[in-house]
């Protein structure tokens, strides 16, 4: 199925999963599992996918299969019991509660924050501050300043003023982190005590939000992670238990939820859309933001490589914890690799991705490169190739008369790198070391 069409229907593939789903018991540690040779996955493939997660960190990986495990593995004296921080991806885990919270009558989303944080939690005037609502926070609209020098601050005179509620999209933790104070105003509880009653009880997770600076990071094993994915794969319904009833904020959540970055919902990354956009940039990029990935991917990502991937109409979920050395806030690109050998798994051409056989593809290797970057496309001539550097900005244009070609690019400065073939649309990100 082309990738237009699964994003045309992406609705139908959130419909009637929990006759399909595998559900593990709520206490205890038993989990029933699918041999992977059922799926047709070999297990050469496994080992090159294994050995490319030890040597990028890896802690944890499951992948789960109409929510059975599949692959489970732990690398680094990590087990099935360490707990592992969520990092950014627990912004999901939020994002869940806050519906679950006005569901419950506790709040609105289209409440003033001000109206649980009280008058002047941000530096900025009573009458831009009045425009902020709980549904800014996520989406990540705020319209306060990411650029000061702590994005991470929840201070008042850290949440300055720079444009109105809902006309800026901006990667910005403050206001996002001071969502837990507004659940736990709203609902007299503390985030945790909350989480525990509404969440982790009847899904059987374990872990806690952690006072780590100004955030609050969840930490939990690999498995709780899972149990989360598999919840959200069943829309908020966990083996007949409808935990999130509120099916419009469900959808609001994994769906676009501004017109700023297509690519983002409540708190949630989505792939498949016409462009996204990335933290500390105001950039619009095109294309896919995880290119390998099936369009109808959504995406809890966290910096070290938190991943947490849910493919409805595969009824796929998979995971992965660890550490990774970019530094990023949302390392899509550590994302984008692992799926290439999810996608590889197979015995024979049968992957996740259907690629229609018209479909241009691009190869690049190496990526990361130093020198010279080699690319090729399913035996069509390159034509134009442009790259743009991380701001957006055309950094160079190149010529190829042939399916594949070498570009020089030991002159480029360290740093992100997008490549696009104008004819085709199609983009392609690399990292020049």
């Amino acid at each position: 199925m082309k990738p237009c069409i699964l994003i045309l229907f992406l609705g139908c593939f959130w419909v009637g999963k929990s006759q399909n789903l595998y559900f593990p018991p709520t206490v205890g540690s038993a989990w029933d599992t699918l041999a992977p040779a059922s799926l047709g996955y070999c297990q050469p493939k496994i080992d090159s996918l294994y050995a490319f997660l030890e040597d990028n960190s890896t802690k944890a990986f499951i992948l789960l299969k109409d929510g059975k495990i599949v692959l489970e593995k732990y690398f680094g004296g990590h087990t099935a019991t360490s707990p592992w921080q969520w990092a950014s991806a627990g912004k999901t885990i939020t994002a869940f509660m806050v519906g679950i919270a006005q569901q419950e009558g506790h709040l609105s989303i289209t409440d003033t924050t001000a109206q649980y944080l009280g008058q002047g939690w941000t530096n900025a005037t009573p009458q831009q501050e009045e425009k902020i609502t709980v549904r800014h926070q996520l989406t990540m609209t705020s319209g306060l300043d990411d650029g000061v020098p702590d994005h991470y601050c929840t201070l008042d005179t850290c949440l300055n003023y720079l444009a109105n509620a809902g006309t800026r999209w901006a990667y910005h933790n403050g206001p996002y982190t001071l969502l837990d104070q507004v659940i736990a105003n709203a609902t007299g509880q503390s985030l945790n005590s909350y989480t525990t009653q509404k969440l982790k009880t009847p899904t059987g997770m374990t872990g806690s939000f952690f006072s780590v600076g100004y955030n609050n990071v969840f930490f939990s094993t690999a498995r709780s992670m899972a149990r989360f994915g598999l919840l959200i794969l069943n829309q908020g319904n966990w083996n007949g238990n409808q935990l999130l009833t509120d099916t419009a904020y469900f959808n609001e959540m994994v769906n676009t939820s501004q017109n700023l970055n297509n690519s983002y919902g409540y708190l949630w990354w989505l792939n498949g859309k016409a462009n996204f956009m990335v933290p500390t940039l105001q950039t619009v990029f095109p294309g896919y933001m995880c290119p390998n990935a099936p369009a109808d991917m959504i995406s809890a990502i966290g910096s070290g490589g938190q991943f947490l991937n849910v493919v409805p109409s595969q009824n796929l979920v998979w995971l992965r914890m660890g550490d990774e050395p970019s530094n990023s806030n949302v390392p899509f690109l550590l994302n984008d690799d692992i799926w290439e050998y999810v996608n590889d798994l197979f015995c024979q051409n049968a992957g996740v991705l259907d690629h229609p056989s018209n479909e241009t593809s691009i190869e690049m290797y190496p990526n990361p490169a130093k020198e010279q970057l080699n690319i090729a496309v399913n035996g069509e001539t390159i034509g134009e190739v442009q790259v743009h550097n991380a701001l957006g900005q055309p950094v160079a244009t190149w010529t190829i008369d042939a399916s594949s070609g070498v570009l020089e690019v030991g002159k480029f400065p360290q740093g992100i790198y997008f490549l696009t073939l104008p004819g085709s649309g199609k983009v392609q990100r690399w990292i020049k070391e």
